[in-house]
């Protein structure tokens, strides 16, 4: 049974992230202390330099030999599964793009384990349960964010195509080694190098796998530790730019919650309970998907200027229902 002494440290971790995000707003709001491309500069560093190498400390304590196989099996299943059915949504949908199934994708599974989940179902569920978002939050860095990081580069490389197709061939090649091409090999020559092109500027963004030395680790986590807070501060400031603090509408704010903390959980309760998941595992299983948005897909988000206003949305309002739709859900399984 989760303490009182166990909402306060659910508490420590999260209000700390408000007071960066209250302090950004009120320096753009009420202060003028920065300028819209000092706020464009700061979303940069954020999600070319803090949140790449927050990942990469996150994926070099991924053990993944040791790893919950049931609980990585439901928990790509349900990704999986949510990226087919807003691919089949956006198809038959008058409004269907890849954009929508980008933005769609983390409303309904990327959770914040790392800031609330671990501290706030530890509380519930003992050391087990942070041993097994630990590894949900490995995956999620080594695997998921690389794939919304390739489907944005993929959408903005399709966009920069349609737009102008013989400046995209000469941007996407060196240009030092621009060649003419002849007869049919120019479009899967081109083809070949957008994709080379994407996988590269991915790979830049998320690294793992790699043993540095202890100078490096340490240069590394200076630039790391702050990227959470960082982060929620870029949220701060996008958030001062906008007329309303739900800047999406309520329309689409209630969508993102009811995708957030219904469909989400739902999608991972069904392979869950398929692959045999029963007991702390599934109830774990299904709390971490009730979780509220994670900040990184707002950066990311607002870094390729996609629908940042919906993700901006959910992960104000995802944090602060954080606490009471855990708990709910908590007594939920319990019964």
């Amino acid at each position: 049974m989760i303490s009182w002494t166990d909402v306060y440290h659910v508490l420590s971790a999260t209000v700390p992230l408000y007071v960066a995000m209250i302090l950004a707003y009120i320096s753009v709001k009420r202060l003028k202390l920065f300028t819209p491309d000092q706020c464009s500069g700061i979303n940069k560093f954020v999600a070319k330099i803090a949140i790449p190498l927050l990942s990469f400390k996150v994926i070099s304590r991924t053990d993944p030999y040791h790893m919950s196989l049931k609980l990585i099996i439901a928990d790509s299943i349900q990704k999986l599964s949510t990226l087919i059915v807003l691919a089949i949504i956006s198809k038959l949908s008058s409004k269907g793009n890849l954009g929508w199934i980008i933005t769609g994708f983390p409303l309904a599974t990327l959770p914040n384990t790392l800031i609330v989940g671990i501290p706030l179902l530890k509380g519930m569920y003992g050391e087990e349960a942070a041993i097994l978002l630990s590894q949900i939050v490995g995956l999620q860095s080594i695997i998921w964010y690389n794939l919304l990081l390739f489907l944005y580069e993929f959408r903005a490389a399709e966009e920069v195509s349609t737009n102008s197709p013989l400046k995209t061939t000469e941007e996407l090649e060196d240009p030092h080694e621009v060649q003419p091409k002849e007869g049919h090999s120019k479009p899967k020559a081109t083809s070949i190098t957008k994709t080379r092109t994407i996988l590269l500027t991915v790979g830049k963004k998320l690294l793992w796998n790699i043993k540095l030395p202890e100078i490096i680790e340490k240069s590394i986590s200076i630039l790391s530790d702050g990227g959470l807070g960082m982060a929620m501060f870029s949220l701060g400031l996008f958030m001062a730019s906008q007329t309303s603090i739900i800047a999406c509408g309520t329309r689409l704010a209630a969508l993102a919650m009811g995708t957030r903390f219904l469909i989400g959980p739902a999608l991972m309760a069904i392979p869950s309970l398929a692959i045999g998941s029963r007991g702390k595992l599934l109830k774990i299983a299904i709390l971490q998907a009730a979780l509220p948005q994670g900040i990184v897909p707002f950066v990311f988000a607002k870094e390729y200027s996609l629908h940042p206003n919906i993700l901006s949305t959910a992960v104000i309002l995802g944090l602060l229902v954080a606490l009471p739709i855990a708990l709910a859900y908590y007594f939920l399984l319990e019964l």
